[in-house]
């Protein structure tokens, strides 16, 4: 066998094993580059941009999509869902449980207007990923942590995203990495302003535009995600 053909086999192997991780173990912590899909009506071009984020070594993706409709949601969902299952990749519906239980997505996230974290893990069931937005409030963070596989603590940066969004102080990664919590930072993350957030204790940084707003996606999501190999455990 060639070195070639055995390389290819190594990469096929792993594949394999990444896709049985992410079916029969869709809890597991994500650590890394978390994508956060930008709003595109073509679901092509969506599907081959997140799918360059996914070469690039993005380690979940969350579809997000406030302003689509049911039918373009659904259809864009399940398209998202069967290629993060191509990498072994979970996909996280944001805001919509009922849409992720319906395309069998791996887990929904939540923030302070999309239901109660407790009802939301009840309806998802225990296999489900289940991210809650806490935005600066450690208290919050505090009262839904026995439910939430992740919290997420933003806007870290200024955000063009989200420009009025309260602004989380790096205190609170530090925190929560000291009470054990597994944590998500969002807002005005780029491969420059990203590794001071993960020396403060963030396991995994959510980003839209520093990946998806370039003409290189998926150097952009090898770039950020690079960051985290030479970090704390």
């Amino acid at each position: 066998m060639s070195g070639h053909d055995v390389a290819t086999d190594a990469r096929g192997a792993r594949r394999r094993g990444n896709q049985d991780n992410a079916r029969g173990s869709a809890r597991a912590r994500i650590r890394g580059l978390y994508a956060i899909t930008p709003e595109l009506a073509d679901t092509a071009e969506l599907v081959a941009r997140v799918s360059a984020a996914l070469r690039g070594g993005a380690s979940a993706v969350q579809y997000h999509a406030k302003n689509a409709d049911p039918a373009l949601r659904r259809e864009q969902a399940l398209a998202l869902c069967a290629a993060c299952r191509e990498f072994g990749v979970p996909l996280i519906v944001n805001d919509d449980w009922e849409l992720a239980l319906a395309v069998d997505a791996d887990g929904v996230h939540i923030g302070a207007d999309d239901g109660d974290p407790v009802a939301v893990r009840a309806a998802i069931g225990a296999e489900k990923i289940l991210g809650v937005s806490c935005y600066n409030r450690l208290a919050l963070a505090e009262r839904v942590i026995d439910v939430a596989d992740y919290v997420a603590f933003g806007s870290v940066f200024p955000s063009a995203t989200k420009p009025a969004a309260v602004r989380a102080d790096l205190e609170l990664f530090r925190e929560a990495r000291r009470r054990g919590w597994h944590t998500v930072a969002i807002g005005g993350i780029d491969p420059d302003n990203a590794r001071s957030v993960i020396e403060a204790g963030a396991d995994a940084v959510a980003v839209i535009a520093a990946v998806f707003e370039v003409d290189d996606v998926e150097g952009a999501a090898r770039r950020i995600g690079a960051l985290f190999e030479h970090s704390r455990p």
